[in-house]
């Protein structure tokens, strides 16, 4: 039940900001944050099971971040690694680094939104194929479709919107907003995965993340890790530079 918010050329100082906090079984292996040795180029955590990733940043001008798309089918066990998607779009070869629209049924039920230079794009396959030019703004994201109204999405869209108004380069203050464990008023049967950060021993937040780059090209990605017990863990912080004229209209 991942969530995040994504701001594009939503703000003069910050041309992309994501947050997001990685929702998971917590005894499922992953690697922190860091620089990957290969592609050099790529700064992400790793999915030690399928090798991929969820949300990283390429220094080549690149981000990715996925979902899991609710499937009331469950999961087919034949299809391709959803992180391995995210890994071909980072290292900007492979297969599908520019995934075409028959190539997204490779999958199990996904949402993805990528930044490549100027151009943003949300793709999904449910309930069809569908590949989308994000235009300047500030969107949510979970399980359902891009902007869906739940209430954790406006949450933490609101939290991202206020960070941008602050006019503080305060990372720390964010991810602390982004622990909120406070669930609003659903139905019972949602109401463990309502809140933004799930604290559950079994499936819960493993990780929150930011990716910023501003607009003079200088990014950073800073992951706090969490234990089944929802204590922090550890916190990476990494810089990297965007070549200026990927950021260019």
């Amino acid at each position: 039940m991942c969530v995040l918010a994504f701001a594009w050329n939503a703000h003069s100082d910050w041309p992309l900001v994501v947050i997001g906090n990685r929702d998971e079984l917590h005894a499922r292996p992953a690697a922190p944050l860091a620089r990957w040795d290969n592609p050099s180029h790529i700064i992400a955590g790793r999915d030690i099971e399928q090798g991929g990733t969820w949300l990283g940043v390429s220094a080549e001008g690149r981000l990715a971040v996925i979902t899991n798309r609710a499937n009331p089918n469950g999961r087919a066990p034949d299809k391709a690694s959803r992180g391995a998607l995210v890994l071909d779009v980072l290292a900007g070869t492979g297969r599908y680094a520019r995934p075409r629209e028959n190539d997204l049924e490779d999958f199990n039920p996904f949402n993805l939104i990528t930044v490549d230079g100027n151009s943003a794009q949300f793709l999904s396959n449910r309930p069809g194929p569908l590949r989308t030019r994000l235009g300047p703004g500030l969107y949510g994201l979970s399980n359902g479709a891009l902007d869906d109204p739940w209430p954790k999405i406006e949450r933490i869209k609101a939290m991202l919107e206020d960070w941008l108004r602050s006019g503080k380069d305060d990372q720390g203050a964010l991810l602390d907003w982004m622990r909120s464990d406070d669930s609003p008023q659903v139905e019972p049967r949602q109401a463990d995965l309502s809140p933004i950060f799930i604290r559950n021993p079994v499936y819960g937040t493993r990780c929150s993340t930011i990716a910023a780059v501003n607009a003079r090209g200088k990014g950073w990605i800073v992951e706090r890790s969490y234990d089944a017990e929802g204590t922090p863990t550890g916190e990476t912080r990494i810089a990297f530079d965007w070549p200026r004229e990927r950021l260019s209209a």
